[in-house]
């Protein structure tokens, strides 16, 4: 009998293991913190800096740290079920955004199916608060003739320059630091020293280059720039001459009005990259973010946590250069 009984405790455990093994999508069910009872929903889909790493990260910081239920989703090639960061036609698992209190976005040009593309644009017309990381000013490229096209980073109609634009502010533009060469060094702007999104936050610097801005849309308010420094470590000195004179906003607040009516809460960064998050500045910027979109800004303290749960080693950023084969249980 004791032998069945650990044969049949065995089982279980291996078919637990195997289910989970094949999830879509992850989620980190939070612990005590002022976060417990909110869910924030983390989407990454970019073929080059990682979101598939970066999103985990913030996930497990909100959930232990802080309390908060999160789920993180993929792009998943169907055929294998593996994470495909260059898969740029699934995200399963987007109805999670239904009772979402928070949405953050890490997308690069993705074209995904309307029925997915609902769950999006529903979140958006919602009214709740909505995050945007790095490549999210370009993070739609749907064909003209569907339905959600005109989502796209290169829009000319109404809706101009697509989601990016309208929702986060900003569309894609160009490298304005040099790629690969030059880093970020964050700077707080004049007055702006003081936002809750910057409490705490020292240092703030990332080894992706600085974004070109063109116009920032409707009400967008920069709170932080981005120096262009000469190298690619965080005590490099800022390059000389025009690229900062001035300098790019690299971070900045806004508001969008859906089709609902209802008005978000926006904060997009161009930093955010999985290496970038190396940087405990960085990593706070985008903690307070969270708290502060979610109207919980009395949360936020100089030193409120958001050390590293688990081992942190980002796979550099790079088109092709994701970790293959993996499901997104191995992030959990």
């Amino acid at each position: 009998m004791r032998i069945a009984s650990l044969l049949g405790l065995f089982l279980v455990f291996t078919t637990a293991v195997s289910a989970n093994a094949d999830d879509q999508w992850i989620t980190f069910e939070g612990k005590d913190g002022p976060g417990k009872g909110k869910h924030i929903v983390f989407v990454s889909g970019d073929d080059e800096y990682r979101s598939e790493e970066a999103l985990p990260l913030l996930a497990k910081i909100m959930a232990e740290h802080h309390g908060f239920k999160c789920t993180v989703l993929f792009a998943i090639d169907p055929a294998t079920g593996a994470i495909t960061p260059s898969h740029q036609t699934n995200i399963p698992g987007l109805e999670a955004l239904e009772d979402a209190d928070l949405a953050v976005f890490l997308l690069r040009f993705r074209n995904l199916p309307d029925d997915q593309m609902k769950y999006i644009a529903d979140y958006t017309n919602s009214g709740k608060p909505i995050i945007g990381m790095r490549t999210s000013t370009h993070a739609f490229n749907i064909p003209g003739d569907r339905k959600y096209h005109e989502y796209s980073f290169n829009y000319n109609g109404e809706y101009k320059k697509g989601w990016g634009r309208q929702v986060l502010g900003e569309t894609w533009i160009n490298h304005h630091g040099h790629h690969g060469r030059e880093s970020t060094g964050g700077v707080p702007v004049k007055g702006k020293e003081g936002h809750p999104i910057l409490r705490g936050c020292k240092n703030i610097w990332g080894d992706t280059d600085v974004y070109g801005v063109t116009k920032l849309e409707g009400d967008s308010d920069p709170i932080l720039l981005g120096a262009v420094l000469d190298g690619m470590t965080p005590d490099a000195k800022p390059v000389e001459g025009k690229k900062n004179e001035p300098m790019m906003p690299v971070a900045w607040v806004k508001s969008y009005k859906g089709t609902s009516g209802k008005t978000s809460t926006v904060f997009n960064t161009t930093m955010g990259a999985a290496t970038d998050l190396v940087s405990e500045g960085t990593r706070r910027m985008l903690v307070n973010s969270m708290f502060w979109c979610l109207e919980m800004e009395d949360a936020i303290t100089a030193d409120l946590n958001v050390s590293i749960v688990g081992d942190y080693k980002p796979t550099k950023f790079g088109f092709g250069g994701f970790r293959k084969g993996l499901k997104p249980s191995d992030y959990k």
